[in-house]
Protein backbone atom coordinates (compact mmCIF):
# COMPACT_ATOMS: atom_id res chain seq x y z
CA UNK A 1 0.00 0.00 0.00
CA UNK A 2 2.93 2.29 0.84
CA UNK A 3 4.81 1.23 -2.25
CA UNK A 4 1.12 2.09 -4.45
CA UNK A 5 0.71 5.75 -2.19
CA UNK A 6 4.10 6.59 -3.40
CA UNK A 7 3.76 5.80 -7.17
CA UNK A 8 0.89 7.73 -6.88
CA UNK A 9 2.13 10.68 -5.41
CA UNK A 10 5.13 10.39 -7.82
CA UNK A 11 3.14 10.48 -10.46
CA UNK A 12 0.50 13.54 -9.68
CA UNK A 13 3.67 15.61 -8.75
CA UNK A 14 4.84 14.96 -11.93
CA UNK A 15 1.60 15.65 -13.77
CA UNK A 16 1.50 18.89 -11.32
CA UNK A 17 5.17 20.18 -12.71
CA UNK A 18 5.02 19.53 -16.18
CA UNK A 19 0.77 21.05 -15.95
CA UNK A 20 3.58 24.37 -14.03
CA UNK A 21 5.85 23.90 -16.83
CA UNK A 22 3.45 23.81 -19.75
CA UNK A 23 1.70 27.00 -18.50
CA UNK A 24 4.49 29.06 -18.36
CA UNK A 25 5.56 28.08 -22.17
CA UNK A 26 2.19 28.87 -22.77
CA UNK A 27 1.92 32.29 -21.32
CA UNK A 28 5.34 33.09 -22.29
CA UNK A 29 5.39 32.31 -25.98
CA UNK A 30 1.48 33.10 -26.58
CA UNK A 31 2.01 36.31 -28.81
CA UNK A 32 -1.80 36.64 -29.56
CA UNK A 33 -2.59 39.50 -27.38
CA UNK A 34 -5.11 41.58 -28.47
CA UNK A 35 -8.71 41.21 -30.49
CA UNK A 36 -8.95 42.45 -33.68
CA UNK A 37 -10.88 46.31 -33.46
CA UNK A 38 -12.14 48.58 -35.74
CA UNK A 39 -9.45 50.82 -34.09
CA UNK A 40 -6.58 48.47 -34.63
CA UNK A 41 -7.74 48.89 -38.49
CA UNK A 42 -7.25 53.11 -38.48
CA UNK A 43 -4.89 53.53 -40.96
CA UNK A 44 -3.99 50.89 -42.76
CA UNK A 45 -4.04 50.13 -46.21
CA UNK A 46 -7.10 48.95 -48.21
CA UNK A 47 -10.94 48.86 -47.72
CA UNK A 48 -12.96 46.65 -45.65
CA UNK A 49 -16.20 45.16 -46.27
CA UNK A 50 -18.90 43.38 -44.41
CA UNK A 51 -19.09 39.62 -45.78
CA UNK A 52 -21.71 36.31 -44.66
CA UNK A 53 -18.73 35.57 -41.90
CA UNK A 54 -17.17 38.23 -41.15
CA UNK A 55 -15.70 41.66 -41.99
CA UNK A 56 -12.74 41.32 -45.07
CA UNK A 57 -9.32 43.54 -45.86
CA UNK A 58 -9.24 44.01 -49.65
CA UNK A 59 -7.75 46.25 -51.84
CA UNK A 60 -9.31 47.04 -55.43
CA UNK A 61 -7.85 49.05 -58.23
CA UNK A 62 -7.63 49.78 -61.70
CA UNK A 63 -10.54 51.41 -64.21
CA UNK A 64 -13.94 49.56 -63.96
CA UNK A 65 -13.67 49.04 -67.43
CA UNK A 66 -10.52 46.75 -66.83
CA UNK A 67 -10.46 42.99 -67.19
CA UNK A 68 -10.64 41.66 -63.34
CA UNK A 69 -7.65 39.75 -62.06
CA UNK A 70 -8.37 38.38 -58.25
CA UNK A 71 -4.63 37.22 -56.28
CA UNK A 72 -5.31 34.81 -53.51
CA UNK A 73 -2.52 34.75 -51.27
CA UNK A 74 -0.74 31.60 -49.42
CA UNK A 75 -1.28 29.70 -46.53
CA UNK A 76 -0.72 32.20 -43.93
CA UNK A 77 1.28 35.40 -45.41
CA UNK A 78 -1.45 38.42 -45.66
CA UNK A 79 -2.41 39.72 -49.27
CA UNK A 80 0.81 41.89 -49.26
CA UNK A 81 2.36 39.15 -50.49
CA UNK A 82 1.32 40.40 -53.87
CA UNK A 83 2.65 43.82 -53.48
CA UNK A 84 4.68 43.94 -56.73
CA UNK A 85 1.82 41.84 -59.04
CA UNK A 86 -0.24 43.63 -57.83
CA UNK A 87 0.65 47.52 -58.60
CA UNK A 88 2.14 46.48 -62.11
CA UNK A 89 -1.35 44.96 -63.25
CA UNK A 90 -2.99 47.77 -61.88
CA UNK A 91 -0.84 50.10 -64.34
CA UNK A 92 -1.47 47.84 -66.95
CA UNK A 93 -5.23 48.94 -66.87
CA UNK A 94 -6.58 45.52 -65.13
CA UNK A 95 -8.93 45.90 -62.47
CA UNK A 96 -7.42 44.28 -59.66
CA UNK A 97 -8.40 42.28 -56.30
CA UNK A 98 -6.06 41.44 -53.45
CA UNK A 99 -7.61 40.43 -50.12
CA UNK A 100 -6.31 38.77 -46.79
CA UNK A 101 -8.20 35.19 -45.95
CA UNK A 102 -10.17 34.82 -42.55
CA UNK A 103 -8.30 34.52 -40.14
CA UNK A 104 -4.44 35.95 -41.85
CA UNK A 105 -3.88 39.90 -41.59
CA UNK A 106 -6.74 42.62 -40.78
CA UNK A 107 -9.90 40.26 -41.46
CA UNK A 108 -11.30 38.78 -39.41
CA UNK A 109 -10.90 35.81 -37.38
CA UNK A 110 -14.49 34.00 -36.91
CA UNK A 111 -14.48 30.86 -34.70
CA UNK A 112 -15.75 28.79 -37.07
CA UNK A 113 -14.01 25.37 -38.62
CA UNK A 114 -11.33 26.87 -41.30
CA UNK A 115 -12.52 24.24 -44.62
CA UNK A 116 -12.55 24.36 -48.04
CA UNK A 117 -16.66 25.78 -47.91
CA UNK A 118 -15.03 29.00 -46.02
CA UNK A 119 -12.53 30.07 -48.62
CA UNK A 120 -15.04 29.44 -51.01
CA UNK A 121 -17.88 31.02 -49.81
CA UNK A 122 -15.13 34.32 -48.76
CA UNK A 123 -14.23 34.39 -52.38
CA UNK A 124 -17.78 34.10 -53.91
CA UNK A 125 -19.53 37.09 -51.30
CA UNK A 126 -16.09 39.15 -52.55
CA UNK A 127 -17.07 38.77 -56.36
CA UNK A 128 -20.86 39.55 -55.65
CA UNK A 129 -20.68 42.40 -53.15
CA UNK A 130 -18.06 44.00 -55.29
CA UNK A 131 -19.81 43.56 -58.34
CA UNK A 132 -16.94 42.33 -60.38
CA UNK A 133 -17.58 41.66 -63.53
CA UNK A 134 -17.16 38.21 -64.45
CA UNK A 135 -15.72 35.73 -65.48
CA UNK A 136 -12.73 36.98 -63.62
CA UNK A 137 -8.81 35.83 -63.74
CA UNK A 138 -7.88 34.16 -60.70
CA UNK A 139 -4.38 34.15 -59.23
CA UNK A 140 -2.84 31.90 -56.43
CA UNK A 141 0.21 31.36 -54.89
CA UNK A 142 0.75 28.49 -52.88
CA UNK A 143 -2.15 27.48 -50.44
CA UNK A 144 -3.84 29.94 -52.68
CA UNK A 145 -3.08 27.71 -55.70
CA UNK A 146 -5.06 25.18 -53.82
CA UNK A 147 -8.14 27.56 -52.64
CA UNK A 148 -8.51 29.05 -56.93
CA UNK A 149 -8.54 25.46 -58.07
CA UNK A 150 -11.17 24.22 -55.78
CA UNK A 151 -13.38 27.39 -56.67
CA UNK A 152 -12.57 26.74 -60.29
CA UNK A 153 -13.55 23.51 -60.30
CA UNK A 154 -17.29 24.56 -58.33
CA UNK A 155 -17.92 27.78 -60.35
CA UNK A 156 -16.47 26.92 -63.84
CA UNK A 157 -19.01 30.36 -65.22
CA UNK A 158 -16.98 32.47 -62.35
CA UNK A 159 -13.14 31.93 -64.01
CA UNK A 160 -12.03 32.74 -67.07
CA UNK A 161 -8.47 32.53 -66.81
CA UNK A 162 -6.16 30.51 -63.66
CA UNK A 163 -2.37 31.38 -62.61
CA UNK A 164 -0.82 28.78 -60.43
CA UNK A 165 2.57 30.16 -58.53
CA UNK A 166 4.27 27.39 -57.19
CA UNK A 167 0.81 25.84 -55.95
CA UNK A 168 0.32 23.58 -52.90
CA UNK A 169 0.04 20.01 -53.79
CA UNK A 170 0.46 17.44 -51.10
CA UNK A 171 -1.21 19.30 -47.95
CA UNK A 172 -2.05 16.10 -45.53
CA UNK A 173 -3.42 16.99 -41.91
CA UNK A 174 -0.17 16.84 -39.10
CA UNK A 175 -0.14 12.99 -37.47
CA UNK A 176 -0.34 14.81 -34.12
CA UNK A 177 -3.57 15.85 -32.46
CA UNK A 178 -5.00 18.94 -32.93
CA UNK A 179 -4.72 20.53 -29.43
CA UNK A 180 -1.09 19.65 -29.62
CA UNK A 181 -0.54 21.37 -32.41
CA UNK A 182 -2.18 24.54 -31.07
CA UNK A 183 0.14 24.02 -27.93
CA UNK A 184 2.79 24.41 -30.42
CA UNK A 185 2.10 26.93 -32.26
CA UNK A 186 1.23 29.16 -29.30
CA UNK A 187 5.10 28.02 -27.83
CA UNK A 188 7.10 28.35 -30.97
CA UNK A 189 5.36 31.71 -32.58
CA UNK A 190 8.90 32.88 -33.25
CA UNK A 191 9.75 29.58 -35.20
CA UNK A 192 6.64 30.50 -37.37
CA UNK A 193 7.27 34.01 -38.38
CA UNK A 194 11.31 33.59 -38.93
CA UNK A 195 10.39 30.31 -40.98
CA UNK A 196 8.98 32.82 -43.85
CA UNK A 197 12.31 34.12 -44.89
CA UNK A 198 12.30 30.12 -45.98
CA UNK A 199 10.51 30.58 -48.88
CA UNK A 200 12.87 32.70 -50.33
CA UNK A 201 16.43 31.93 -51.84
CA UNK A 202 17.89 34.83 -51.15
CA UNK A 203 16.49 36.02 -48.12
CA UNK A 204 19.01 38.75 -46.92
CA UNK A 205 17.38 41.04 -49.38
CA UNK A 206 14.10 40.79 -47.37
CA UNK A 207 15.02 41.80 -44.02
CA UNK A 208 11.41 43.36 -43.28
CA UNK A 209 9.82 40.37 -44.10
CA UNK A 210 9.59 38.54 -40.23
CA UNK A 211 8.55 42.33 -39.01
CA UNK A 212 5.81 42.52 -41.55
CA UNK A 213 4.31 39.21 -40.43
CA UNK A 214 4.27 39.17 -36.71
CA UNK A 215 1.70 41.71 -36.55
CA UNK A 216 -0.92 39.55 -37.49
CA UNK A 217 0.43 36.94 -35.17
CA UNK A 218 -1.01 39.68 -32.19
CA UNK A 219 -4.57 39.29 -32.67
CA UNK A 220 -6.43 36.17 -31.14
CA UNK A 221 -7.68 33.94 -33.29
CA UNK A 222 -4.15 34.02 -35.82
CA UNK A 223 -3.15 30.88 -34.46
CA UNK A 224 -6.77 28.73 -34.47
CA UNK A 225 -7.22 30.08 -37.97
CA UNK A 226 -3.85 28.49 -39.68
CA UNK A 227 -3.95 25.11 -37.24
CA UNK A 228 -7.90 24.39 -38.29
CA UNK A 229 -6.75 25.01 -41.87
CA UNK A 230 -4.35 22.00 -41.68
CA UNK A 231 -6.79 19.86 -40.27
CA UNK A 232 -9.93 20.47 -41.86
CA UNK A 233 -9.19 21.67 -45.75
CA UNK A 234 -9.15 18.57 -47.25
CA UNK A 235 -6.92 19.04 -50.73
CA UNK A 236 -5.48 16.47 -52.72
CA UNK A 237 -3.47 17.75 -55.19
CA UNK A 238 -3.97 15.08 -58.37
CA UNK A 239 -7.69 14.85 -57.96
CA UNK A 240 -7.65 18.86 -57.83
CA UNK A 241 -5.65 19.79 -60.68
CA UNK A 242 -7.36 16.77 -62.44
CA UNK A 243 -10.59 18.41 -61.84
CA UNK A 244 -9.18 22.01 -62.83
CA UNK A 245 -8.20 20.24 -66.24
CA UNK A 246 -11.80 18.84 -66.96
CA UNK A 247 -12.90 22.73 -66.82
CA UNK A 248 -10.99 23.86 -69.83
CA UNK A 249 -9.40 27.15 -68.51
CA UNK A 250 -6.07 28.12 -69.92
CA UNK A 251 -4.16 27.89 -66.81
CA UNK A 252 -0.25 29.49 -66.33
CA UNK A 253 1.75 27.46 -64.27
CA UNK A 254 4.89 29.33 -62.76
CA UNK A 255 7.24 27.58 -60.37
CA UNK A 256 10.57 28.71 -58.90
CA UNK A 257 13.32 26.09 -59.33
CA UNK A 258 14.93 26.73 -56.09
CA UNK A 259 11.64 26.03 -54.29
CA UNK A 260 12.28 23.97 -51.13
CA UNK A 261 8.83 24.74 -49.75
CA UNK A 262 6.60 23.10 -52.53
CA UNK A 263 9.72 21.40 -54.29
CA UNK A 264 9.81 22.26 -57.81
CA UNK A 265 9.14 18.28 -58.98
CA UNK A 266 6.19 18.54 -57.99
CA UNK A 267 5.50 21.07 -60.96
CA UNK A 268 6.06 17.50 -63.14
CA UNK A 269 3.07 15.92 -60.40
CA UNK A 270 1.00 18.79 -61.47
CA UNK A 271 1.28 18.83 -65.61
CA UNK A 272 1.29 14.94 -65.49
CA UNK A 273 -2.68 15.90 -65.10
CA UNK A 274 -2.99 19.53 -66.00
CA UNK A 275 -2.24 21.28 -69.33
CA UNK A 276 -0.90 24.49 -68.95
CA UNK A 277 1.03 27.16 -69.89
CA UNK A 278 4.78 26.31 -67.93
CA UNK A 279 6.77 28.99 -67.12
CA UNK A 280 9.78 27.51 -64.66
CA UNK A 281 11.79 30.55 -63.13
CA UNK A 282 15.38 30.36 -62.43
CA UNK A 283 17.35 31.27 -59.74
CA UNK A 284 13.78 31.92 -57.28
CA UNK A 285 12.53 30.07 -54.86
CA UNK A 286 8.53 29.57 -53.30
CA UNK A 287 8.33 33.54 -54.12
CA UNK A 288 9.24 33.81 -57.90
CA UNK A 289 6.50 36.37 -58.59
CA UNK A 290 9.00 38.60 -55.78
CA UNK A 291 12.35 37.24 -56.26
CA UNK A 292 12.03 37.37 -60.37
CA UNK A 293 9.38 40.12 -60.34
CA UNK A 294 10.05 41.61 -64.12
CA UNK A 295 10.26 38.02 -65.50
CA UNK A 296 6.81 36.36 -63.52
CA UNK A 297 5.07 40.37 -64.49
CA UNK A 298 5.95 40.49 -67.90
CA UNK A 299 4.64 36.55 -68.77
CA UNK A 300 1.53 36.68 -66.13
CA UNK A 301 0.65 40.07 -68.86
CA UNK A 302 1.45 38.01 -71.65
CA UNK A 303 -1.13 35.35 -70.10
CA UNK A 304 -3.83 37.24 -69.57
CA UNK A 305 -3.83 39.17 -72.96
CA UNK A 306 -3.71 36.25 -74.52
Amino acid sequence: MKTFRLIASTVLFLALVTGIFATVLYFKGNMEKKELTDNDRKGTSGQYIKLSLGITHYELDGPDTGKVVILVHGFSVPYYIWDGTYQYLVKQGFRVLRYDMYGRGYSDRPDVIYNEELYETQLADLIKQLHLKTPVNLAGVSFGGGVVTNFTCKHPDLVNKVILIDPVYPFAAPSAPEFYTLFNEATHGDDRANSQLSDFKYPEKHPDWVSKYRIQMQYKGFRNAIVSTRYNYNYNGRQSYTGLNNTHKPVLLIWGMDDHTVPFQYSDSVRSVLKTDFFPIDDAAHLPHIEQADKVNAKILEFLKQ
